[in-house]
């Protein structure tokens, strides 16, 4: 039994099988989801989604650093709203990007900052995002940290040194097909180790960052939630886990994190 944690489930590339597509992950052990939010009306959608599927899938509202620009004044309380609902379990993707630099930096922090702020106000952890901007990320979360009830660092891909950084402030870890790929993600497979058993969880972080080594390959290129059971056994071989015990537990991770009813 497998959660993952981060499905772009909303995205354009899946609105000619999204149906068959869960179907698919179900059937491959994945028996829930948290779609992510990442901006206003994607988050909308997201909840729309989650309402058609009952107990299978939840998701995230936020604003994803790349939008930060397009954050309003009003969408802090569209994103409340939202949030009220039981089938959103997080604030997000929140964060920084300074690898694409699709929004400026200085509203990428005031709009980081400002989803921080909601979720320690409504008590719901944080689905957070991070590339090439460790410093000033740490920096801002640093200032938060106490006043949020919980917090994942969604797809780390980062290095060792980082690692510690987040671990230093009690976050989760989430972990995705970037360990399958030798080019980039190798060292990915020595650091798992390294993550506490009770703060790793799993995501395919669909529809990108498909899994390299996964065979068939599908000729779209398309990342799947079914493909969550092909990272958790290349994350289980690093581990010297069973697979059957590796899923347990991050089963339970996400579980308790975002308060999921069991299954």
């Amino acid at each position: 039994m497998l959660i993952d944690i981060g499905a772009n489930l909303t995205h354009d590339s899946f609105d000619a099988d999204r149906e068959a597509v869960i179907e698919r992950a179900q059937a491959a052990g994945v028996v829930q989801l948290i779609v992510t939010g990442s901006d206003v009306e994607h988050s909308r959608k997201a909840l729309e989604l989650c309402r058609q599927w009952p107990g299978v899938l939840f998701c995230t509202a936020g604003t994803h650093p790349h939008h930060a620009k397009d954050f309003t004044t009003d969408a802090p309380d569209a994103l409340r709203t939202l949030l009220a609902n039981p089938e959103v379990v997080a604030v997000g993707e929140c964060g920084l990007d300074y690898f694409r630099n699709f929004s400026p930096h200085a509203d990428q922090l005031a709009c980081f900052e400002a989803q921080l702020a909601l979720a320690a106000k409504i008590r719901k952890p944080v689905f957070l995002h991070q590339r090439d901007a460790h410093p000033e990320f740490m920096t801002v979360l640093k200032c938060h940290r106490q006043n949020l009830s919980a917090a994942v660092l969604h797809c780390f891909t980062g290095d060792e040194a980082e690692l510690q950084d987040y671990l230093s402030l009690d976050l989760y870890i989430g972990i995705t097909g970037w360990i399958c790929d030798e080019r980039r993600g190798s060292h990915l497979r020595e650091l798992v180790r390294k993550i506490p058993g009770n703060r790793l969880m799993l995501e395919t972080d669909a529809p990108y960052l498909l899994p390299r080594d996964v065979k068939p390959r599908p000729a779209h290129h398309r990342n799947e939630p079914m493909y969550l059971k092909h990272i958790s056994e290349v994350v289980a071989a690093c581990v010297e886990k069973p697979v059957a015990q590796l899923a347990a537990e991050t089963t339970e991770n996400v579980q308790r994190f975002f308060g999921l009813p069991p299954d």
